[in-house]
């Protein structure tokens, strides 16, 4: 009988993960490269994503830090252009870099605020995988995994225009799916509720909100960024061959609380 290997395995392929520095992307990353892949720790700091890609070397993974802001096309472009000059391939792309410059009402935004944040929440990832595109398509198939969140499926207050931008993401995530599943290439949103991160630290350090959140969400508590991780390792390997356009919420229940 063969030795069976986990359909959870990642061994020889490569995964870029943007916004990888900290909080969900680090955890995504860290994850991926503890089931075998070669991690590209991307973000818009050199020198953080060099300090992430050291510590995970430490630990005897594969991984290599390339600095990209993600608003910026060029540097988009040399993200992929040096994933695949380092590792020769790319099979995973998760697009989790994010920015929410205003919180507030939607009237008082402003055109700026609005711009940014399409930029990078939306555009950005349908430019990296497009960019990824030809180079999955060679390989035979590969995983887009964008993070996307529980307020582009439900709005809250305060937060319109990141919701709109996330509610654009879950589209651009089905037509991805819809049109590039011909060439084996699977597209999912992953879609976090209330996590712990820097990020969110307006969020989760406001008692109102937290006390808030916890009474409506059936698990009672907020996420740490180590829970994300476990899905994309679903989505991205084997043991999700099957799964694409999906939107999967990872919320503690807070979308069916009513």
């Amino acid at each position: 009988m063969e030795k069976s290997v986990s359909k959870f395995s990642l061994s020889g392929k490569v995964a870029v993960v943007t916004g990888a520095s900290k909080g969900i992307g680090q955890s995504i990353a860290r994850g991926l490269a503890e089931h075998g892949a070669r991690v590209v720790v991307s973000s818009r700091k050199a020198e953080a994503v060099q300090a992430v890609a050291d510590a995970f070397r430490s630990l005897g993974l594969e991984a290599v830090g390339i600095a990209c802001h993600v608003g910026d096309a060029g540097q988009c472009e040399q993200l992929i252009a040096k994933t695949v000059e380092t590792y020769g391939r790319l099979d995973i792309l998760v697009n989790n870099a994010a920015i929410n410059p205003y919180y507030g009402p939607l009237e008082g935004s402003d055109g700026s605020a609005f711009d940014k944040t399409m930029e990078v929440n939306v555009k950005a990832p349908w430019l990296l995988s497009n960019l990824a595109l030809p180079h999955m398509k060679h390989s035979g198939g590969g995983s887009i995994i964008n993070i996307a969140s529980v307020e582009g499926i439900r709005p809250g207050f305060g937060l319109g225009i990141y919701s709109i931008s996330k509610a654009a993401l879950i589209m651009l995530t089905q037509n991805q799916a819809k049109e590039w599943g011909r060439y084996g290439i699977r597209a999912n949103a992953l879609c976090p509720g209330l996590i712990k991160t820097k990020f969110s630290e307006g969020l989760w350090s406001n008692e109102k909100i937290v006390t808030g959140y916890t009474r409506l969400t059936p698990l009672g508590r907020i996420a740490e960024p180590d829970e994300m991780a476990g899905m994309a390792i679903l989505l991205a390997s084997e043991a999700g061959s099957y799964i694409t356009g999906g939107v999967f919420p990872a919320d503690g229940g807070y979308l069916v609380s009513g």
